[in-house]
């Protein structure tokens, strides 16, 4: 351990302490806040630390945090809506450029030891100093996800990561958000050291302020790639890439850092000057400001699933189809132990070779694939109702076949079991009453692709437990989605929206307008694919499910299209045909199909349905108030996050008192 301190000084976020070798000890631990972020009175305090330490002239220091299991989240979002004048934001980011660079010029050894997350700016922050120490451990992460909030590194992350780094592997960490392990950010030269034990961050510091270590510049491969004409060359490459995912005139943010390093790449202050004058606009514009909506949304969604203290050990699904066994998979992974029952084990055996993929994209380490593999197992007989604390139903969409279903599995459930159903769009109290306690069944309705989607809708009745529904709730937020509590109207939120924006797309589409003009049209106002590529995606016999539960004989002519289709075996994606042919699972299109059509007049077209339905949700009170339900269609639809939600952005027009077509062109 180092020697015991000698003087210890505070103030309301910071704590500084001096030992009998010399090294000054500084502890972030933001006063009354669970993790620690970097609010503008957080920085001020420790500008003047750091004066004081300019003067003081310590053996070195070393900085760590004061709470446990984590570091620094980034800079404190619920400030960056202080203003939206870039003067002013033009004036505290270089204000804290000129902090960050005096703490880069400190006369005597500095090191950085943490555990948990180093996001943003924190590891802006780190990367001021000489010598940077994380904890291997899970709960370890470094990167920067201020892309995710319509922004690029400010503090001077953009510079002093390509110096670590070079320019490569710098802007794909920036230009993804992607979170890394401590062992891969070592990889990348983000992190100089890792150790295995908590106690053990203090000596590695130790050792390496008085063995005056710094980091070593990136391999000559990696430096190449800031000069001149090989930035240019990874500048266009790098737009091409994100414009597969996001259109600059949506999303301006990664094109503007693009720009930043094709220009100035090669110089770690001309990119931190640039970050002054780039930064505060981006800031300052619609984007960022919908986007950090988003990110409220987000932690308003995570709220839902503290309600309860409900943990569960052991999940029991039933049906071991695409849903049924990638919720299976998906809890396994999540590390529970999951039993998997169907009729027989042939209908159980694709799902088990399913998981065993997503085992390996997502754990990586072969112990951690084998374990999940133990946590998984086939149950064709159903004896892991019994020790189950979650049972969740997830056969075919039929409403007596899983009325039975309960019937049959009320006897063996634990009294204490949390009862589920995943379906799509029957109301609750169609099922619950088998039950001797109807008030116990709740809805978990999962999203296809279960790995990919983060929402569950949490579906509760009239007359539905409370405490189960904050059970469930605690429950996906455990398996690490976001809840959303909806009452038992026939499709819920999501899908009742869903409905008719597929049906009126078919109609569309019947009436002459071909399917990729349609998917196009969407995916230019914003969505993440077009509804006819969605329908294809979900399954057509899902969507016919699901039409049949809420229009029945309503549908009309698209339910007859639809149910020709299925008894074909048109499924869509997973049989390899739908509306769409399908090969390595990609939609095979018309690339000029769309050309003549007028793309912005047929979104708004296309999406009125969707906007009226979502009017009427909140007039139905299918969700507590319009925030959760602009974060259910962002995170359960994938309604376009640059807009902020559909209701936010139905808002936003009328307030600039025009249509969708003249917002576009604005």
């Amino acid at each position: 351990m180092p020697s015991q301190a000698s003087e210890s000084k505070s103030s309301k976020h910071w704590r500084l302490e001096s030992d009998l070798d010399g090294i000054s000890w500084l502890y972030i631990d933001r006063d009354d806040e669970k993790v620690n972020s970097l609010g503008t009175e957080v920085l001020s305090e420790l500008e003047q630390i750091i004066t004081q330490l300019e003067n003081d002239q310590p053996t070195g220091l070393v900085l760590m945090s004061g709470k446990s299991r984590n570091f620094i989240v980034g800079a404190d979002v619920r400030e960056f809506d202080a203003t939206d004048k870039v003067s002013e934001l033009e004036d505290n980011v270089r204000k804290v450029h000129g902090l960050f660079q005096r703490i880069e010029d400190l006369a005597f050894p500095t090191v950085v030891a943490f555990e948990g997350y180093c996001l943003g700016g924190g590891l802006e922050l780190s990367l001021c100093f000489d010598w940077r120490i994380a904890l291997d451990a899970d709960h370890t992460r470094v990167g920067f996800p201020e892309v995710n909030l319509g922004i690029y590194p400010g503090f001077g992350g953009s510079g002093r990561s390509i110096r670590a780094m070079g320019g490569l592997q710098a802007m794909q960490i920036m230009l993804t958000g992607k979170m890394l392990r401590a062992r891969a950010a070592r990889g990348l030269g983000l992190i100089d050291q890792t150790v295995d034990r908590h106690g053990s961050l203090r000596w590695a510091a130790r050792n390496a302020v008085l063995k005056k270590k710094r980091s070593s510049k990136p391999p000559l491969k990696s430096r190449l790639t800031t000069l001149g004409p090989v930035r240019k060359f990874l500048a266009g490459q790098m737009r091409k890439q994100v414009r597969g995912k996001a259109r600059p005139e949506h999303y301006p943010a990664p094109y503007e850092l693009i720009d930043a390093f094709e220009a100035s790449g090669n110089s770690q202050a001309t990119m931190i000057r640039l970050e002054a004058e780039k930064v505060p606009r981006l800031l300052a514009g619609d984007t960022s400001r919908n986007l950090r909506r988003v990110f409220r949304l987000m932690e308003s969604l995570k709220e839902q699933g503290k309600r309860s203290d409900f943990k569960a050990r052991r999940v029991h699904v039933i049906g071991a189809g695409v849903m049924g066994g990638d919720i299976a998979a998906w809890c396994a992974s999540r590390g529970l132990e999951v039993t998997l029952q169907d009729r027989e084990m042939k209908y159980i055996e694709p799902a088990l070779k399913r998981a065993g993929s997503l085992f390996k994209r997502r754990l990586k380490k072969p112990e951690a694939i084998a374990a999940a593999k133990l946590r998984l197992r086939a149950d064709v007989e159903g004896a892991g109702v019994k020790r189950a604390d979650v049972v969740i139903e997830a056969i075919f969409e039929n409403r007596d076949a899983k009325r039975e279903l309960f019937s049959n599995l009320a006897k063996d459930l634990q009294p204490s079991a949390l009862v589920a159903t995943n379906t799509s769009a029957i109301p609750l109290d169609e099922l619950s009453d088998v039950f001797e306690d109807p008030s116990r069944l709740i809805g978990l309705h999962f999203f296809n692709p279960v790995a990919k989607m983060p929402l569950v809708e949490i579906v509760y009745g009239k007359d539905t437990n409370t405490d189960r529904v904050n059970d469930g709730s605690s429950f996906a937020t455990q398996i690490g989605k976001y809840a959303l509590p909806v009452t038992s109207t026939p499709g819920f939120l999501v899908n009742r929206v869903l409905a008719p924006y597929m049906r009126n797309a078919m109609q569309m589409h019947r009436e002459g307008v071909p399917k990729e003009a349609l998917d196009k049209a969407a995916e230019q106002f914003g969505m993440p694919m077009g509804p006819v590529e969605l329908a294809d995606t979900v399954g057509l016999d899902v969507g016919l499910g699901v039409i049949d539960t809420l229009m029945g004989e309503d549908a009309g002519e698209d339910r007859k299209i639809l149910e020709s289709m299925v008894e074909s075996g048109k499924l869509g994606k997973k049989s390899g045909e739908g509306f769409y042919r399908w090969k390595k699972g990609k939609p095979q299109r018309d690339a000029k199909a769309h050309e003549g059509h007028d793309l912005e007049a047929l979104a708004e077209k296309l999406m009125q349905p969707y906007f009226d339905e979502c009017r009427a949700c909140l007039d139905d009170q299918v969700v507590k108030d319009a925030d959760l339900l602009d974060a259910g269609m962002i995170f359960g639809t994938g309604f376009a996050p640059f807009r902020g939600g559909p209701m936010h952005y139905l808002e936003s027009r009328a307030a600039q008192g025009g249509t969708a077509d003249q917002e576009e062109q604005s």
